[in-house]
């Protein structure tokens, strides 16, 4: 999409400020919003607290994604991070750069996709800052409250609990592999890679149904339940008999020649949920993939997949080369 008009240095930054957080609805827990030296807003519970950094180049492209679909994938790529750990999510504050060049067009765009975003999710953008920078960077921090319940962190699983999953695994690979050719279709895979569709309130689900591990599978799902395996000290089996290979991920699978499996397992940039629970406790919804293994099968604290080391690539990592 091509942005017209006048630049974000034509504009100003207090005004341009202004038209973006003028209307802004706020929850009911926010004494204070945009405007002031801070915000304030009440908590019932433990605070919760995540940030994620966006940066162009890196984790989007102006001629892959429009501005409305950053500010979409801003919220939404946070929001996850807490929904991870069982908790609420309340409010966000933005950081924003970008050059003075940039037309002032992209940034309200932007806005709006965040502001789309965040009324689904409910959460209010409650204050920022903006800076002039090389590129466009965006960093969200969010907020939330565990409400009665403790947070689910990485290092409860369990030898005996079940692994399970919600929310969509490879699409946002596929996606990225389709527009990295040059394509626009699957349409499905595309939107999946412009912004994550993460599955919101489920995180609370799985902490009232007594999770005992959870993550944001935000780098791929053998990577991440490597982090629970890690932080828990006990192996984990996933069972690729019970992971579903969409339709979309077949076809483009078969346009490159590649495995849509090794995406599921590996792709990252869905923000599915994954957990643990003691075999019963599953939710509705939920779908078992794997299991937590006892040492005397396994004593490392590893990621097996169909019972063997996984040794294919694997995951996102940031700094790798």
């Amino acid at each position: 999409m091509t942005n017209t008009g006048p630049t974000i240095a034509q504009v100003g930054e207090f005004p341009l400020i202004d038209s973006l957080v003028s209307d802004l609805p706020m929850r009911a827990e926010v004494s204070v919003g945009p405007g002031d030296d801070g915000a304030v807003f009440l908590v019932d519970g433990s605070l919760v607290v995540s940030t994620d950094v966006l940066v162009e180049g890196v984790h989007f492209r102006r001629d892959w994604s429009s501005a409305h679909d950053v500010g979409r994938k801003a919220v939404a790529v946070n929001v996850a991070d807490l929904e991870a750990m069982g908790a609420q999510p309340l409010t966000i504050v933005l950081g924003f750069s970008a050059p003075g060049t940039l037309p002032a067009s992209w940034a309200r765009e932007f806005m709006a996709g965040m502001r789309q975003e965040a009324e689904r999710t409910g959460v209010s953008i409650i204050g920022g800052d903006t800076t002039a920078g090389p590129v466009i960077g965006i960093d969200v921090t969010v907020m939330g409250q565990t409400a009665g319940l403790a947070p689910v962190r990485r290092d409860g699983a369990v030898p005996g609990d079940v692994v399970a999953i919600r929310g969509r695994l490879g699409w946002a690979a596929a996606g990225l592999v389709v527009l990295g050719r040059g394509f626009r279709s699957p349409r499905a895979v595309v939107e999946a890679q412009r912004c994550p569709e993460p599955p919101y309130g489920q995180g609370r689900v799985a902490a009232r149904a007594g999770a005992h591990a959870m993550i944001d599978v935000s780098d791929g799902l053998v990577a991440d339940l490597g982090h629970i395996a890690q932080a828990s000290g006990f192996a984990i089996d996933v069972d690729t008999t019970t992971l579903e290979v969409p339709e979309p991920l077949r076809t483009v699978g078969m346009a490159t020649g590649q495995n849509p499996m090794e995406w599921v397992l590996t792709g990252g940039e869905d923000h599915a949920l994954a957990a643990t629970f003691a075999p019963g406790d599953v939710p509705e919804g939920w779908q078992v993939i794997g299991t937590v293994l006892d040492p005397s099968v396994c004593a490392d604290p590893v990621v097996l997949v169909d019972g063997k080391a996984w040794d294919h690539k694997g995951g996102w990592t940031h700094f790798a080369g």
